[in-house]
């Protein structure tokens, strides 16, 4: 009868090993998750952000920033692209996406071309993933693997979007901190920080620095000044990155170094504090920060993907199935 018991035991600890162990491994994303189940979706998505990237150069920094707001609510499950409707809400209005986020017709066009080469088999995190470091390369940027096998979310959380999203008005320590949670280190950080070497960002969100702060460049506060008013003119434009804004490469960071960092939480990289050795070294080495970017951008991409039979695979990315 012991025997018996131990026996029993052993067993049954055996299969629980195994299944612990056939659960990581359906964890675990692959850079040929589709090889053999959708092997043109690379292509595909690459021809859509090129096309699209053409049509507007923007487009490129915009799909960035989905990402990058996707993967910091609640992991890269795509949850971003979520519509409101009647009995839920998504993560759109949120104060970091309402009247700014872009892009979302991009992922569109592309998840439609997906569809129509392999139904319901490539979930829209995935596609977003690609299509960010699409955009990235589309603009002069490095390449990467992108790993894949993530499963889109049929929930989505506003209250996390408003919350664990760093604002425009960030320090340098609750930058560190939202960063940290996301289990991304201060290098990770700042290499990350470097995707604002594109696009555009509103007055709105740096009215508070070229008219409160010091640690700015007075000549480039007076240009920015000059499109962005005391008041109104919220929605005006103004590049991140007055060098290159449609080039991937270090000027964001020979701005900072010279005071023209356009967000207040752009300038606290570089404002005396543990980073400014990083940004520094970034300035003057562009090969050094496209390594550190492409490393960062693929840790931030492992952030609590939706695996094996977690989720479902979105047939439109703005709704669920």
């Amino acid at each position: 009868m012991a025997s018996l018991i131990n026996c029993t035991n052993y067993l049954c600890t055996l299969v629980f090993i195994v299944s612990l162990i056939s659960g990581l491994a359906s964890a675990q994303l692959s850079a040929n998750f589709y090889s053999s189940s959708c092997p043109n979706v690379q292509t595909l998505v690459r021809n859509g952000i090129n096309q699209a990237v053409k049509n507007q150069p923007r487009q490129g920094a915009s799909i960035l920033r989905l990402f990058f707001h996707d993967c910091f609510v609640n992991g890269c499950d795509g949850s971003v692209l979520l519509d409101d409707v009647s009995g839920f809400t998504g993560e759109k209005t949120a104060n970091a996406n309402r009247n700014s986020a872009r892009g979302f017709e991009v992922i569109d066009s592309i998840k439609t071309s997906v569809e129509s080469a392999c139904n319901a088999t490539v979930s829209c995190a995935d596609i977003l993933a690609l299509a960010a470091r699409d955009s990235v390369v589309a603009l002069g940027g490095p390449s990467w693997t992108v790993q894949l096998g993530r499963r889109d979310a049929r929930t989505a959380s506003l209250s996390a979007a408003n919350s664990q999203i760093p604002a425009p008005t960030s320090s340098l320590s609750t930058l560190l901190s939202m960063f940290s949670n996301k289990g991304l280190n201060a290098r990770d950080m700042t290499a990350l920080s470097g995707g604002h070497t594109i696009g555009q960002a509103q007055c709105t969100n740096f009215r508070g620095h070229i008219y409160n702060d010091t640690n700015i460049n007075a000549a480039f506060r007076t240009t920015r000044r000059a499109n962005c008013p005391a008041s109104g003119g919220n929605t005006n434009l103004a590049p991140l990155d007055i060098q290159s804004p449609t080039q991937f490469g270090n000027s964001y960071y020979q701005n900072l170094v010279n005071q023209r960092g356009l967000l207040h939480s752009d300038q606290e990289l570089f404002n005396g504090g543990s980073t400014d050795s990083q940004v520094r070294s970034y300035s003057t080495n562009n090969a050094g920060f496209l390594s550190d970017f492409t490393a960062a951008m693929i840790k931030m991409g492992n952030i609590s993907p939706l695996t094996g039979k977690n989720g479902e695979i979105r047939k439109n990315c703005r709704r669920r199935n």
